[in-house]
């Protein structure tokens, strides 16, 4: 991907940065990291890579593909999505599913499956057996590393919140589980109540600010870049991209960049969105189209055909002005970029 005319610039420091901020924040609990979606967007093979090497040792990604992609890699993975049948067979060793139902512990028990996680229920609906299932023996027998449950509203001052670490506190000593984890990112920041023995951030491991106490502590990583494909001169009155939603009110310079929605610049960026190019901020005009992008460069005069342009991508801020999670704008971000560790 070296000769991409898109590349992420990708802030290896401000990564070790935020996971040791989040593990001195989560206490004596131990703080793992979150990397499905290929590392939230950012690839998860150099993430796992940077993280294990700062001390993380337990990887939580979603299916078992990408545990497959980051077996070479030696470090402890769980799949939350816990196991298929399809899965059974194909799974790399010593990596633990995360059981969601009395089918997938059913079905581990008959593959005499060994080590794995649990997910309970505590209230958010969306996976895990039930506390109800717990109490009645549903996990009797099974070698459980970690037993789990996931906040539903953690980034929110909400009674929610206590209600599912009550359901899950309750549990403690009811099964074989060595370990009990509860707190995402924006739960590590509700207290040590919310601890136990594990966090799992993910979302503030990237530089997303999932609640107020992280906006001074957690780092920017990534930065959107696209290289200058042409420059134009539009004559005022003239229109740009798709639908002619933009008019020059005068005559306007303009560069056409190397990116568009198929990159997870999406369309909502489409008279909103800002480039910056040696300190100059450039504005978007017109639709974002799915390869090409427009900008004013009536800023920075010098810009010229192949010169790299940098997109505003401060996740709160972007998020803000566009409507999309701090998640969608992470995980959108596609395959034709170049991922530049420095």
């Amino acid at each position: 991907m070296a000769s991409s005319p898109l590349r992420l610039r990708l802030d290896g420091a401000a990564l070790v940065h935020n996971w040791k901020t989040l593990a001195a924040m989560s206490g004596s609990a131990t703080c793992g990291a979150a990397v499905k979606a290929d590392g939230y967007g950012l690839g998860a093979h150099e993430v796992v890579k940077r993280l294990a090497a700062a001390g993380c040792r337990d990887f939580f990604v979603a299916h078992w593909s990408e545990a497959r992609a980051l077996a070479d890699l030696g470090v402890t993975l769980s799949v939350l999505h816990g196991v298929r049948e399809e899965d059974i067979a194909d799974r790399p060793a010593g990596v633990r599913p995360v059981l969601n139902s009395p089918e997938q512990i059913a079905r581990w028990r008959q593959a005499d499956g060994g080590a794995c996680d649990v997910m309970v229920d505590t209230g958010m609906n969306r996976l895990g057996v039930s506390t109800a299932d717990v109490a009645a023996g549903l996990l009797e027998g099974l070698q459980i590393e970690t037993l789990m449950s996931h906040l539903a509203c953690a980034d929110e001052d909400s009674a929610m919140n206590d209600r599912q670490r009550e359901r899950f506190a309750a549990l403690a000593g009811r099964t074989t589980a060595k370990r009990m984890s509860l707190a995402n990112s924006a739960g590590i920041a509700l207290g040590s109540g919310y601890h136990f023995d594990l966090t799992r951030p993910g979302l503030a491991l990237y530089g997303g600010i999932a609640r107020a106490e992280f906006a001074t502590a957690i780092r920017q990583v990534v930065q959107p870049e696209a290289q200058v494909l042409q420059r134009r001169s539009v004559r005022a009155g003239e229109t740009v991209g798709y639908n002619a939603t933009f008019t020059a009110p005068a005559d306007t310079e303009v560069a056409i960049l190397n990116i568009g929605y198929a990159d997870g610049y999406l369309r909502c960026f489409s008279g909103k969105g800002r480039a910056r190019f040696g300190g100059a901020e450039l504005p978007v005009l017109g639709r974002v189209s799915m390869d090409l992008l427009a900008i004013d460069i009536a800023a920075a005069p010098g810009v010229a055909e192949g010169d790299w342009v940098s997109l505003s991508y401060a996740l709160p801020e972007t998020a803000a002005l566009t409507g999309l999670s701090e998640y969608e704008l992470l995980t959108a971000l596609g395959g034709r970029y170049a991922r530049l560790w420095f």
